[in-house]
């Protein structure tokens, strides 16, 4: 964990830019809602865009690394979650603690607020902190649909897949339909990683580690079924100091065409912190 204080001032140093490709290796499903259904569409779409292209939200792909983060440092226990809302069956939970040195809440935000703890008793959260991580829409590479693909999907860009649900009673199945992305199709992904003070270069290492587990995980809808498997690659990451803002200084290129394994040694890297100048 960070060596972070509450008294640690922070004022920005700079912006690390990091650029990728989202692979799906199976279709991928992120739900748009009860209200989006279609006559005659599947049960379950995807969410698109104005133009009718699908898209993977930030706060999909964002809300799915803060958990896997969170199950990986033993932060998704009753003691450690608080009651973001709660509504009858549809209780929201997240982690959320007071500690100055909580990586995941650094990372992805804590806000002054005073929250139920799933365990019981509330918590007062004083050190509030700005999200470092910002995690923008993600965007289908057009280009990644090829005419071969177009030929076997349902719809101009996804494809429908056919599910049954069996009752443990009658044993009888009832059809159900899933919109997916198919496998093969590619999203743009940007995340822009705030370093507001020294301590937070070695929040890198747990934005990488986050985008391993996902790897070794799934996204979206559908994952124990068969859904949601992808891959980062040809990552890109620029460093933007304070002075490119204020004088329009060069950016520095510190990765480019790497995997996700790649910038997690960069991350670990004993002379990362020196090229991080403002």
């Amino acid at each position: 964990m960070s060596s972070h204080t509450a008294k640690t001032e922070l004022k920005l140093a700079g912006k690390l830019l990091l650029d990728a490709e989202l692979n799906c290796e199976t279709g991928l499903h992120v739900g748009a809602g009860k209200g989006s259904l279609e006559i005659g569409g599947a049960d379950n779409p995807v969410v698109k865009d104005a133009f009718g292209r699908p898209y993977v939200p930030g706060s999909s792909l964002r809300g799915r690394l803060r958990s896997l983060l969170e199950q990986a440092h033993g932060l998704a226990v009753p003691s450690e979650l608080v009651y973001l809302s709660k509504r009858r069956g549809q209780d929201v939970r997240i982690h959320q603690s007071d500690r100055p040195d909580d990586e995941v809440c650094l990372l992805f935000g804590r806000s002054p607020l005073r929250l139920e703890r799933v365990s019981g008793g509330e918590v007062s959260t004083h050190n509030a902190s700005p999200a470092r991580l910002t995690v923008y829409d993600a965007q289908l590479d057009l280009d990644s649909i090829t005419p071969q693909m177009r030929e076997n999907l349902d719809d101009e860009l996804t494809e429908v897949k056919s599910e049954n649900a069996i009752d443990r009673i009658t044993s009888a199945a009832s059809t159900r339909t899933l919109e997916r992305v198919p496998a093969g199709a590619r999203f743009k992904v940007r995340m822009v990683l705030d370093v507001l003070c020294e301590e937070d270069k070695a929040l890198l290492a747990r934005l990488a580690e986050a985008l391993r587990l996902l790897e070794d995980d799934t996204l979206g809808g559908g994952g124990s079924r068969g859904s949601g498997r992808v891959r980062f690659s040809n990552l890109k990451l620029r460093w933007r100091g304070r002075s490119h803002y204020s004088t329009g200084a060069p950016e520095a290129e510190l990765l480019s065409g790497a995997d996700v394994a790649g910038l997690q040694a960069l991350a670990n890297d004993a002379e990362l912190s020196g090229k991080l100048s403002e």
